[in-house]
């Protein structure tokens, strides 16, 4: 495949885009978000999976734009509440909901559930859709365990319920290097990457 001149990415979320462009450093193929490429999709994520609604996105958005697109689709499974809030975690308690409800939420229906079965996982499902329109999706997936209170505040959404217990610490208190490192969205990014360049190679 000819190099693309750019991979349009399908978020508006600038904590996510600068997040990417960090992870996807050393990559000599600028990474844009739909805003900076001028262009707007509004998709009804009805997947099942993570999987699948990161497909969906980035299959709507190529259809507009064509080129490499990469979207992805990632949120937080609790075991002790059946792997919720699952493909719903941005739509917990409402879209209008500030995370700061969805986790006090979260630790209340923990109550008296003890640590060996608070365990929990960010899951991040990247797809991507080539100029020649095959795709590919990846997993990545960071373990950990539902803290009883907030703490940190180098991070969005669930982070800081979300412990490390190798770091003793939740992921809003950790440096955004071990976040990128450790993280759902890195990994699966990296192995993204790996795949891109497969296909740029042949």
């Amino acid at each position: 495949m000819k190099k693309p001149e750019r991979i349009v990415f399908a978020t508006g979320n600038q904590n996510k885009v600068k997040e990417i462009r960090e992870i996807m450093k050393g990559f000599d193929i600028p990474v844009v978000s739909m805003k900076e490429a001028g262009l707007s999709i509004d998709v009804i994520e009805d997947g099942k999976t993570f999987e699948e609604n990161a497909l969906i996105k980035a299959k709507a958005l190529w259809e507009k734009c064509g080129g490499l697109v990469l979207s992805d689709d990632s949120g937080l499974e609790v075991d002790a509440l059946n792997k919720e809030p699952g493909i719903y975690s941005a739509r917990y308690l409402g879209y209008d909901t500030s995370y700061h409800e969805k986790n006090g939420d979260l630790i209340r229906r923990l109550q008296g559930v003890p640590d060996e079965k608070r365990t929990a996982r960010f899951v991040c499902a990247v797809a991507a859709v080539f100029p020649d329109g095959s795709d590919k999706v990846v997993r990545g997936v960071m373990e950990g365990r539902i803290g009883y209170e907030e703490k940190g505040r180098n991070g969005f959404g669930y982070d800081p319920i979300f412990l490390l217990p190798k770091y003793g610490k939740t992921t809003a208190e950790l440096p955004q290097e071990v976040k990128n490192n450790e993280g759902h969205r890195g990994k699966a990014l990296r192995m993204m990457k790996e795949e891109i360049e497969k296909v740029i190679e042949n």
